[in-house]
């Protein structure tokens, strides 16, 4: 009764297939940083970038994310 009904997991080359092994913290957080830190400053220039928190002068960058502002619900005029 010791032995387990599932056979072990095979790949096409017919070697048994390691299980997953999980991601130190240490590894993703650089990357989780990154990440967030652009959706950020993303989201500032969809969402915020005109009047006065502008970063820019002018409305250069207004008009390069206006249809993307409409489509994630930023008013804009």
């Amino acid at each position: 009764m010791a032995e387990s009904i599932v056979p072990p997991a095979v790949s096409p080359t017919g070697s048994a297939i390691s299980p997953l092994t999980p991601l130190p913290l240490r590894a993703v957080l650089p990357w989780v940083v990154f990440v967030g830190t652009l959706m950020l400053v993303l989201l500032y220039f969809v969402g915020a970038e005109q009047g006065a928190t502008s970063v820019f002068s002018g409305a250069g960058v207004h008009e390069w994310v206006h249809d993307g502002r409409h489509l994630l619900g930023f008013p804009c005029h």
